[in-house]
């Protein structure tokens, strides 16, 4: 009798942004992740949420997430949006904002996990972005490292010895989740339990007159 395959673990998220350059990066390697998340995602049936355009790994996670049936956001900032040459042309729907610090809290308010491929500077600042405002109990929402070839090792590794050096907690430290794999980062984004830090959870973002949270956060946040 043949046997059936294992279906995939069904998805508590909605969407998820993806983090990625319009960079393809040396290796191959690189591009085959970026799609094989795309096909995780639209496997799970999750839409993606990135920073717009078709270049580069942007465009090898957003084409096969769309081929798989799944609505894709492209969230991006005015002026590099009207540069065809840096980011290429938005897959599905554009969302343009002017300014990056309001990209990414539109895309806070927008994504319900994040995973970031391999990238450079852009990617970096979204990592400690999102990273960040987790520690400062923004949001609680997860954040994982799709760590293909091992691009993550030496920032994990420096991760660990900011611990040691006294300059994170190990809560801090568990903010950010690894896997080499999309499934396997996906299934533990969707395990992660956030920490609650006793002082950070004392901090108000928003008038709690708002009645309104997300509208709160957004005016919080937004340029």
């Amino acid at each position: 009798m043949k046997k059936k395959m294992a279906e995939p673990s069904s998805s508590k998220f909605k969407n998820i942004c993806v983090f990625c350059s319009p960079k393809s990066g040396m290796s191959t390697q690189y591009s085959k992740a970026a799609a094989e998340l795309g096909t995780a995602l639209a496997t799970r049936k999750i839409d993606l949420v990135y920073g717009g355009g078709s270049l580069g790994l942007r465009g090898s996670v957003a084409v096969t997430a769309t081929v798989g049936g799944r609505q894709t956001l492209g969230v991006a900032v005015k002026p590099l949006a009207e540069r065809k040459d840096i980011i290429g042309t938005s897959i599905g729907n554009e969302f343009q904002v002017i300014s990056i610090h309001g990209r990414m809290a539109y895309i806070l308010l927008n994504a319900d996990a994040f995973i970031a491929l391999p990238g450079g500077l852009e990617t970096f600042e979204e990592i400690f972005n999102i990273a960040s405002w987790a520690h400062y109990n923004i949001h609680k929402k997860p954040l994982g490292l799709l760590n293909t070839n091992g691009f993550y090792d030496g920032l994990l590794a420096f991760l660990d010895h900011a611990v040691e050096q006294g300059f994170m907690t190990q809560a801090n430290r568990r903010i950010l989740v690894s896997a080499s794999s999309a499934d396997e980062l996906i299934d533990q984004l969707q395990d992660f339990v956030p920490e609650v830090d006793p002082i950070m959870s004392q901090v108000v973002w928003a008038p709690e007159s708002s009645g309104n949270k997300k509208r709160a956060l957004d005016l919080n946040l937004r340029l």
